[in-house]
């Protein structure tokens, strides 16, 4: 086996659901068609636009990949802006970052991408319409010469310079069905339209013959000689959400993300853990739930472990305050591509201009 997740066998209610998943299937082919034959109009930019996105509907790193690639443009002098569409915000419209929006008025994504980068500077700006967001984008910030945009593999209304699928180790999307029958957003043909596939959340100790394993399969959809690329995570120490939390030996770990599977592993090997609470992806937590956390700390005189998405919701907003009152860490995750970086970044440096300031 390449890995643990195994090809679907329908059950007795996604057989009910396929004729849905036909249909939706459809629409989605049809809508692609529009746009492969201009009939639905891209909107191309001064910027070179780098997209990263995926074919299913969430849980395959596309953060830790904003930020790998965001570090990476820095480095080498790029000016940079990272463009998402802010889910799960309680604003509208485009909204450029500053110092006065939280995880409430970014959505959690965009405003962790804002903390790590608001010194270095990077832009960050969220918009339903990307289209209308790179504009204002360029109109305050005219020397940005690359666009990040997050999760827009199927926002083409955008024309793109590169076209980045990323598709998970241990749910791969030649695995997968369309919704609802399974995750995906569209058929798996739409990865001919990608520049490069990066398989995400490989282990570490990958072998060659699962590459190439993965390699081929992979290849049935893409484009010819399409680069396939693959890359891990790793787990940094636990940072304290607040000044003065103490680290216990027992910790109760939770998080709202897509899927928790490997943080989950994580802290259960590498911690005392008591329990693991999961709550849905963007989960906007309550006061009820701060409470909740309390009770179990109290009872069992523990720490609570949770994740870096999850932690910039606590920071800001209207239940700072009770956040404050627990011991919370939160443990930092970074890209690594296998065997090791430059296998990737050698080739996105042939693909981009250079930086006009070296």
């Amino acid at each position: 086996m390449v890995n643990s997740f195994k090809p679907f066998v329908l059950t007795v209610s996604q057989v009910l659901l396929w004729p849905f998943a036909v249909l939706y299937k459809s629409i989605t082919r049809f809508r692609n068609y529009l746009y492969d034959t201009n009939y639905k109009k891209t909107l191309d930019f001064t910027p070179f636009i780098i997209s990263v996105g995926n074919l299913s509907v969430g849980g395959t790193g596309k953060s830790p990949m904003i930020e790998f690639l965001t570090d990476w443009l820095l480095r080498e002098s790029y000016a940079v802006a990272i463009l998402s569409r802010g889910y799960g915000r309680k604003t509208r419209g485009v909204r450029l970052a500053t110092g006065e929006d939280s995880a409430e008025t970014l959505g959690d994504e965009p405003y962790q991408f804002y903390r790590k980068y608001q010194q270095q500077p990077a832009v960050v700006a969220v918009a339903e319409e990307r289209v209308l967001g790179v504009p204002e984008i360029m109109h305050h910030h005219p020397e940005t010469e690359i666009v990040l945009l997050d999760d827009a593999y199927q926002h083409r209304s955008i024309a793109r310079n590169l076209n980045l699928l990323l598709t998970s180790f241990d749910r791969p999307f030649y695995h997968d069905r369309v919704l609802p029958a399974g995750r995906l957003r569209e058929g798996r043909s739409g990865a001919k339209r990608a520049d490069a596939v990066i398989v995400t959340k490989c282990p570490n100790e990958l072998s060659s013959t699962q590459r190439d394993e993965v390699t081929t399969q992979i290849s049935r959809y893409t484009q010819p000689n399409t680069p396939i690329f693959f890359s891990g995570i790793r787990y940094a120490d636990p940072q304290p959400v607040f000044e003065g939390s103490e680290m216990k030996e027992k910790v109760i770990a939770f998080s709202g993300i897509a899927r928790p599977k490997l943080f989950q592993q994580y802290v259960q090997h590498h911690f005392l853990t008591q329990e693991y609470i999961t709550f849905a992806d963007h989960h906007r937590y309550t006061e009820k739930d701060i409470e909740n956390l309390r009770k179990r700390a109290q009872a069992q005189n523990v720490c609570f472990m949770t994740t870096e998405k999850d932690m910039v919701k606590m920071i800001s907003g209207s239940l700072t305050q009770q956040w404050q009152q627990l011991p919370l860490f939160y443990i930092p995750i970074q890209t690594h591509f296998l065997p090791d970086n430059t296998t990737f970044t050698d080739w996105l440096r042939q693909q981009i201009p250079t930086p006009a300031v070296s």
